[in-house]
């Protein structure tokens, strides 16, 4: 007796073409394309999220960066000096209170000269 396996593929390809909705063209009608452009997309996307932890990281460094050197100091100074003082906040809260509260990103600033 043969195996009729044709609700199988049926399920399988309807899966790889609803990942492949919003595609142009062949991409998202026809399987064959749809299944290597939709593989190729999940390799982007898992290599992107990665990415974009490191991009987010450059970032924040840049930002405070500028606004050290506002205060006239350099950022691995400004780090170096931070865990001497003791002071434990990441970059991205460092980043924010740069951008967002420079009052506040002084003060740090300064406990963070006065343990130099």
């Amino acid at each position: 007796m043969r195996v009729k396996r044709g609700n199988v593929s049926r399920k399988r390809h309807s899966k790889i073409l609803k990942l492949a909705k919003s595609f142009k063209g062949a991409r998202s009608r026809i399987f064959k394309v749809a299944n290597i452009a939709v593989m190729k997309a999940l390799k982007y996307a898992y290599r992107d999220r990665r990415n974009t932890k490191r991009n987010m990281r450059r970032l924040w460094i840049i930002r405070i960066n500028a606004a050290v050197r506002e205060n006239g100091m350099s950022y691995s100074r400004f780090v170096n000096a931070c865990k001497k003082a003791n002071i434990i906040v990441n970059r991205k809260m460092l980043a924010e209170l740069a951008v967002n509260d420079p009052d506040a990103f002084a003060v740090v600033m300064e406990a963070a000269k006065a343990a130099m």
